[in-house]
């Protein structure tokens, strides 16, 4: 069974960034495609970004295009998901997922979950 964790979460202030990091085990990384969600405290569980086996990117909100960026590196079994320009509607606890493919981002769909990462950002 995969067994994800993530990490780097933190405060940071308003026009901030932070790194955040997903370390895999307990599987072939290379053939999982990998996910960013996350959710704000009273708000549903919310798509940021994936990343497919070769490399593929979406990235889908408009609160979030062009400030974050997600990449992998399989050789460390790590997804990453670099946010910039942060602010407070940022906040929320980040979590890692893997899913089947890149043609579906509904929680539901995902076949394994972090626990999550919590991001706060303050005014």
């Amino acid at each position: 069974q995969v067994q994800l964790q993530e990490s780097g979460g933190g405060l940071v202030q308003t026009g901030g960034s932070l790194r955040l990091s997903c370390v895999a085990s307990g599987g072939t990384f290379t053939t999982l495609v990998m996910f960013w969600f996350r959710q704000a405290p009273g708000k549903e569980r919310e798509f940021v970004s994936s990343i497919g086996r070769g490399g593929t990117i979406i990235t889908m909100g408009d609160s979030v295009k062009g400030r974050f960026t997600i990449s992998r590196d399989n050789a460390r079994n790590t997804v990453y998901l670099q946010m910039d320009s942060l602010n407070p509607e940022d906040t929320a606890t980040y979590y890692c997922a893997a899913g089947p493919t890149m043609s579906t981002m509904e929680p539901h769909r995902m076949d394994y979950w972090g626990k999550g990462t919590l991001v706060t950002v303050s005014s």
